[in-house]
């Protein structure tokens, strides 16, 4: 029973760090974006997590840990309703897991659920209604991120491979399904007014850079929750060496992008500092209990330089991405998920197969999911606002309010 309360109580704190990691996307979102827009992506994140935790306890965490038939091929989990408490021989199971109890794991798994969401947020930002986006959200979180975790958490076809296909914390699973999603929904989209000039590229600077670095600083002090967590125990060796091959990967993530970007552009971008440290976290998920020190110095990395060529690419390719989220969150999620098959104790060739099938099976089903969503809304209902309501910000026209009113003493 004292095992059981220190690992339950270790598993609490993580999922406090990993809810924590909201307040630093909403914070890293708005600040790279412009002033008009901040109540409606503000009220886009509150959204995800209060809708997310409670279709996560509805239908969600059933479809994702279902309990497979002895025939089951592994693709489609349990639509049951509700969460019910775990029974064992008619008394409460408390050492569900033997680790921690069934109501922290549906709590901990619950606040990964709304991640996949936040990062499609940030990619669509300044320019979706609304209304389409929150639907959107509603059936991704609800449905398809569950379903997609079932295949390697849930016991799955994807743990069920020869070789099964490894993804420690995420990088595919939640960091890879939000970005497949992010990138059809920015393609469907369209770029917001004035991004593209006459086939050149211009800058639409965010209103707030240190609100962007809190965000930063706040989703790495989240990142300890986010893979220390996914221990799913309090064990020191583990725990701890996760820890470091995290901040490691994070800390060589931003100095490379911030050395590549230098180099590339002659100037000391911040912005990419930012992103090659979210960089390096997304790239050690994957894998950050299987590797040393140094391989996770060298896969955060590496991540950081894929930023900033990654964000480069997506500027060439006239996809407006606001915050970095493609590059951040599918190009260094792909990565970090492949690093597990070359790098730590899991390298080699069968390994390095597996995260391909896995990378690939996430691919085909979150960009086909995630394109008949968001297709059916935008033929519906529209998922664009005009050009008027752009230019004026969605702040006034969606809510009716504004982040940052004039306080001025009115004058009689």
């Amino acid at each position: 029973m004292e095992l059981l309360t220190t690992n339950n109580v270790w598993m609490m704190i993580c999922t406090a760090l990993v809810f924590f990691m909201h307040l630093g996307f909403a914070f890293l979102e708005i600040g790279l974006t412009r002033q008009k827009n901040t109540l409606n992506i503000l009220f886009k994140n509150i959204f995800i997590i209060t809708s997310g935790l409670l279709l996560y306890a509805l239908v969600g965490f059933n479809l994702m840990y279902p309990a497979w038939g002895a025939n089951s091929a592994g693709y489609l989990g349990d639509f049951v309703f509700g969460l019910s408490e775990p029974l064992k021989d008619g008394v409460l199971d408390l050492s569900y897991n033997e680790g921690y109890t069934y109501w922290t794991d549906f709590l901990f798994q619950g606040m990964f659920a709304a991640t996949a969401a936040t990062i499609v947020s940030g990619a669509v930002a300044e320019r979706m209604k609304i209304l389409p986006f929150l639907i959107f959200a509603v059936i991704y979180v609800g449905f398809v991120y569950p379903i997609a975790g079932s295949w390697k958490w849930g016991g799955g076809f994807l743990d069920q491979l020869e070789t099964p296909f490894y993804d420690f914390a995420g990088s595919t699973l939640v960091h890879s399904v939000g970005g497949w999603a992010a990138l059809v929904a920015v393609c469907l989209l369209g770029a917001r007014i004035g991004k593209f000039k006459n086939g050149k590229i211009q800058a639409i600077p965010g209103h707030n850079i240190p609100l962007a670095t809190a965000g930063v600083l706040i989703l790495w002090l989240g990142w300890f929750g986010f893979n220390g967590g996914s221990v799913l125990s309090a064990d020191p060796g583990l725990t701890s060496l996760t820890l470091v091959t995290t901040c490691l990967a994070a800390a060589a993530g931003g100095v490379v992008a911030a050395i590549v970007s230098t180099v590339l552009y002659k100037n000391l971008d911040l912005t990419m500092f930012l992103n090659g440290i979210l960089g390096g976290l997304v790239g050690i998920t994957a894998g950050a209990d299987q590797m040393s020190p140094m391989d996770a110095i060298l896969i955060g990395g590496i991540a950081g330089a894929i930023i900033v060529f990654a964000v480069s690419l997506i500027d060439k390719l006239k996809l407006d991405d606001p915050v970095g989220a493609i590059a951040v969150h599918l190009v260094c999620g792909i990565w970090g998920t492949l690093a597990v098959g070359i790098f730590g104790n899991l390298a080699g060739g069968a390994q390095f197969l597996s995260q391909l099938i896995g990378v690939a099976s996430y691919a085909v089903f979150c960009i086909a999911t995630s394109f008949i969503i968001l297709f059916i809304l935008k033929k519906t209902m529209g998922i664009r606002v005009s050009e008027k309501e752009e230019i004026e910000g969605l702040d006034t026209h969606e809510h009716g309010m504004d982040a940052y009113p004039d306080f001025r003493l009115n004058e009689h």
